[in-house]
């Protein structure tokens, strides 16, 4: 499920070229946009505790709508970031090789803003501001809670690679998705919406009835 630090960086430095084709522009209308909010707090982030290493199920972000099943990516044969492929565009993907949600480290979770269809799994993730709370459940039946700590939106030229991916001593956790315009011409969004949060509790998930 883990992958060592050497492999998690190989993918942090290919990851701009991974992640640049996270939506379809299927909907005419560029997705919402984030209030910049935060960034500054990503520095007095307290190490705080942290969760057993289980896979992501699911990402509710009540607060914006954000509802998704999330499914395990890897590396693609060029070595960099999958994403969940287009037919499955309602599901997250979880960065597999780099650290579980509730675990001590900046685990990484994509999702596209939309497909051929209409909206995907994050395309309301840039309505989400600082202080919004992020429910992840886990294979192991927990739900890691999260709480939002930042929101940026980035050309994707400038991904800033180390502050998504790189080494954190809490538990955190970065969503990822396109956003701002759609470039016709290179089939792509122009940007990048970033979601920055850290673990601050935990619960047994739900049963759901039959």
């Amino acid at each position: 499920m883990g992958a060592s630090k050497g492999a998690y960086g190989v993918a942090a430095v290919l990851a701009v070229a991974g992640i640049v084709t996270l939506g379809k522009g299927a909907f005419h209308v560029d997705p919402p946009d984030p209030r910049f909010a935060g960034m500054w707090a990503l520095q007095h982030i307290p190490d705080g505790s942290a969760l057993p290493a289980s896979p992501p199920l699911r990402v509710d972000i009540a607060d914006a709508g954000v509802h998704a099943e999330v499914m395990p990516v890897g590396q693609n044969p060029d070595g960099t970031v999958e994403v969940p492929p287009f037919s499955r565009a309602s599901y997250a993907g979880w960065y597999q090789y780099g650290p579980a949600p509730g675990v001590r480290g900046a685990a990484v979770v994509l999702g596209h803003v939309d497909d051929t269809h209409g909206a995907a799994a994050f395309y309301k993730l840039g309505t989400v501001t600082r202080g919004d709370e992020v429910n992840v459940t886990r294979k192991d039946g927990s739900v890691g809670v999260f709480e939002v700590d930042a929101v940026e939106k980035v050309p994707k030229t400038r991904f800033p690679t180390d502050r998504v991916y790189g080494s954190v001593r809490y538990a955190g956790l970065r969503l990822v998705t396109c956003g701002g315009r759609f470039d016709r011409t290179a089939h792509s969004y122009v940007d990048n919406v970033i979601v920055y949060a850290h673990l601050t509790g935990s619960h047994r998930a739900k049963r759901q009835s039959i």
